[in-house]
């Protein structure tokens, strides 16, 4: 193997991290993910290594690249002019379904003599 496939390989690698960890982010499991990202990797690891087959699978490259960027559900609220839905899952600082009363960070007045 060449120099180049690797590093072209490699490149396609650090890629294909950027639609799993949107995916992550949607909920996926980690099974999914992980087959995710190893079908595209493969994908566009032949592309690369060989330019051949790059007129066949370029298309599905591309739909499964784009794929986990397009919110069908998203899109249409937006459209629509709806507020934006919460995210599942807990809320890293409070915790699930607990809410702490707003706290007061106003300076106090200066108290005249």
């Amino acid at each position: 193997m060449s120099w180049t496939t690797i590093l072209l390989v490699g490149l396609v690698a650090l890629l294909v991290l950027i639609p799993t960890r949107r995916l992550q982010l949607a909920g996926w499991k980690r099974e999914s993910l992980t087959t995710y990202y190893l079908a595209v990797w493969l994908l566009g690891s032949v592309v690369a290594a060989m330019p051949a087959p790059a007129r066949f699978l370029v298309p599905f490259l591309i739909v499964a690249y784009i794929a986990p960027f397009v919110t069908v559900r998203d899109g249409i609220d937006r459209l629509l002019g709806r507020p934006p839905r919460p995210r599942p899952g807990p809320d890293p600082v409070d915790g699930p379904d607990e809410h702490r009363p707003m706290k007061d960070v106003t300076p106090p007045e200066p108290r005249e003599r």
